[in-house]
C-alpha cells in the first residue's frame, strides 16, 4: 500500500521576524554593531509612536516601508534610511497597520490594517488611490497582505484570504475561506452525489471546504468536539458550549430551535436510523430521539469517554475511562445495560461500528486498536499495533476492509481487518502536531485534521 497528498487547506500564512540585537550608541544617538571587525552604523528611525509592525523594501532596493500599531506608514531611503514621506500624511490608517507589500514595479504598495481596511498607495505622491472595505465585524481587521505580480491578496481576521478587485473596492473577486484556530475534527457526507468535507475548529467554527464556505448564523461558541451527518442530511454536531446542534446541509445555516442543551460537557455523537443520538457527556449518557433527551444514564460507576450506536439502531456501546466498553440495548426511548463488557488494553479514546455492522473498533491511550467481531458475541477478532502514542481518532473505510486510526505520535496508519500484518504507515502527517481527525471520503481519499489548523486530503492505494 502506499499513499499520496493530494491537497492541504491551510490557516493564515506564517510570516518570518528577524532579530537584531543591539551593541552600543554613537554620540549622535545612532545605533551601530559590530560585523566582520568593522562598525556598522544603523541609523534609528523614531517617527513611530508605537510598535512597528512590518518592515519591507521595494523590489528595486531604493526604499522601504516601515508600518506601524500607530497607523503610520513611513517611506525611507532603502540605502541611507533617511525618511522621505509618511503614507497619507499624519496617519494612513485608522487603526494599527499590520502588513504592508510592493508592486513588482516598486511604484505602489498596499497596506492592510486594524480598521478593517486594505488601501493602494501611490508612494510618489503619499496618497491612497483605493480603499478596499473589508466589513464592519471584528473579524474583518486585516492582518496580512501581499502583491503578487497582476494579483492584490488580503487575509482577514477570520482565516479568509482575499483576493481585492481594484474596479470593485467594496467586494473581492474571490473569498478563500479556512481556519484560523486548530481543528478539532472533520466529516464527510454527499450531497448530490458530491463528497463535501465539514470540519470544525477551537473557536466552534465550521468550515464547508468542498464549496469553499462556511455555516451561516449563530453556531457553538466554543469548540466543536464531534460532529456526524444523519440519515435526515443534518450535520449533528457537540461542543464545549454543552450543546449538541442538528444543523441543515442543504441550507448549510444554523437552527436556533434546532439546539438540544446538555447538562454537562460532551464529547462525542453517534448517529442510527430512526432519529436516534448517542451523545456521550462528562458523568452521562444521553439518547436523543428526533432532536429531544429521551433517556439520561446519570450516577455511573465509570467515567464515560466516547461512544457509538451500532448501525442497526438497536446496541450502543460506551467506552470508559477504566478501559472497558460497556453494551447497552436501545429498547425503544431507552438505554438497557446487557451486562456485557468488553475489555480493552487502557483508557477507552475512540470507537467506531464498521458501516455494515460486523465489527467494532476500539483505540486506547496505551495505543492498541482492537477489533471484535458483532456476530461472534464482541469476541476479539484481531489486535493491531504501530502508533507510538496515544491513539484519538478511528474512521472505517466505505469497504469495511480498511481503518485508519491517527495519535498523538503524529502518525496515521491504515489497518487491513482481514490481515493484520498488512498496514500502511504516514508518519508526520502533520508535522509538529498530533492528527485530530479522519474521515473517509471514498475507499482510496482519506481526509485527516490537526491542531496546525489545516485539513489534508490523501489519496490512499492499496
Amino acid at each position: 500500500m502506499s499513499y499520496e497528498s493530494k491537497h492541504t487547506f491551510a490557516s493564515l500564512p506564517q510570516m518570518e521576524r528577524g532579530v537584531s540585537k543591539v551593541l552600543g550608541r554613537d554620540p549622535k544617538g545612532n545605533n551601530f554593531l559590530y560585523a566582520n571587525g568593522k562598525t556598522v552604523i544603523i541609523r534609528n528611525i523614531d517617527d513611530h509612536t508605537r510598535f512597528v509592525n512590518c518592515v519591507r523594501f521595494s523590489p528595486d532596493g531604493n526604499r522601504f516601508a516601515a508600518a506601524g500599531a500607530d497607523g503610520l506608514i513611513i517611506i525611507c531611503d532603502g540605502k541611507t534610511g533617511e525618511k522621505i514621506s509618511a503614507l497619507g500624511g499624519e496617519k494612513a490608517h485608522n487603526g494599527g497597520v499590520y502588513a504592508v507589500s510592493w508592486s513588482p514595479d516598486s511604484s505602489q504598495l498596499i497596506s492592510a490594517s486594524g480598521d478593517k481596511t486594505v488601501k493602494l498607495w501611490d508612494v510618489s505622491t503619499g496618497t491612497a488611490v483605493t480603499t478596499f472595505n473589508m466589513g464592519n465585524d471584528v473579524m474583518d481587521q486585516q492582518l496580512g497582505c501581499l502583491w503578487q505580480k497582476d494579483h492584490l491578496i488580503s487575509v482577514s481576521l477570520s482565516g479568509n484570504i482575499n483576493y481585492l478587485d481594484k474596479n470593485n473596492p467594496d467586494k473581492p473577486l474571490r473569498v478563500i475561506k479556512g481556519h484560523s484556530k486548530s481543528v478539532h475534527c472533520v466529516t464527510v457526507h454527499k450531497i448530490d452525489g458530491k463528497s463535501i468535507i465539514f470540519s470544525a475548529s477551537h473557536d466552534g467554527h465550521i468550515n464547508i471546504l468542498s464549496f469553499n464556505d462556511c455555516l451561516q448564523g449563530k453556531g457553538h461558541t466554543n469548540q466543536v468536539n464531534k460532529m456526524v451527518v444523519d440519515q435526515a442530511g443534518q450535520l449533528v454536531s457537540c461542543g464545549m458550549d454543552d450543546t449538541v446542534r442538528f444543523t441543515d446541509t442543504q441550507t448549510k445555516e444554523y437552527s436556533a430551535s434546532d439546539v438540544v442543551k446538555m447538562d454537562a460537557q460532551p464529547k462525542c455523537v453517534s448517529i442510527a436510523p430512526g432519529g436516534l443520538t448517542l451523545v456521550v457527556c462528562i458523568d452521562l449518557v444521553v439518547l436523543l430521539k428526533d432532536k429531544k433527551k429521551v433517556f439520561t444514564l446519570e450516577k455511573l460507576d465509570y467515567e464515560p469517554e466516547t461512544g457509538a450506536i451500532h448501525p442497526g439502531g438497536t446496541t450502543a456501546a460506551v467506552g470508559g475511562a477504566d478501559g472497558k466498553v460497556r453494551l447497552y440495548s436501545v429498547q425503544g426511548n431507552s438505554l438497557k445495560e446487557e451486562g456485557r463488557t468488553l475489555e480493552a488494553t487502557g483508557r477507552v479514546t475512540a470507537m467506531a461500528f464498521s458501516h455494515d455492522g460486523a465489527h467494532l473498533a476500539v483505540t486506547d491511550e496505551k495505543k492498541v486498536l482492537r477489533i471484535f467481531t458483532v456476530a461472534d458475541d464482541y469476541a476479539i477478532k484481531d489486535d493491531f499495533y504501530g502508533h507510538h502514542a496515544k491513539i484519538v481518532s478511528v474512521a472505517w473505510a466505505p469497504d469495511n476492509e480498511h481503518l485508519a486510526t491517527s495519535g498523538m505520535d503524529m502518525m496515521v496508519y491504515i489497518w487491513t481487518i482481514s490481515d493484520s500484518d498488512k498496514r500502511l504507515k504516514i508518519p508526520d502527517a502533520h508535522r509538529l502536531h498530533h492528527v485530530t481527525s479522519l474521515a473517509w471520503v471514498d475507499d482510496h481519499t482519506l481526509v485527516t485534521s490537526s491542531y496546525d489548523a489545516c485539513v489534508k486530503q490523501w489519496t490512499i492505494m492499496y
